[in-house]
């Protein structure tokens, strides 16, 4: 999985397992930027209408991302 997604031109993040015999590299920042970024996605899946995207357009569908962003970092 690792050889494909940097055959891709991807990095990957994930953290090694305590484990493995041979380790591959591991950026502790990275992951934790990526992992703040996969929780911001799940707290937008609870609002109903940006998770089933009901806007027909984008820009209104952006303003409706944009409105619970602000709204998930004003309750945080």
């Amino acid at each position: 999985m690792r050889q494909y997604l940097t055959g891709r031109g991807t990095i990957p993040v994930t953290p090694n397992n305590p484990t493995r015999k041979r380790r591959h590299p591991f950026d502790a920042r990275a992951y934790r930027q990526r992992n703040v970024i996969e929780r911001m996605f799940c707290r937008l899946k609870d609002w109903r209408r940006i998770a089933t995207r009901y806007d027909k357009l984008a820009t209104n569908f952006q303003a409706a991302v944009h409105i619970a962003a602000i709204v998930i970092w004003w309750t945080n």
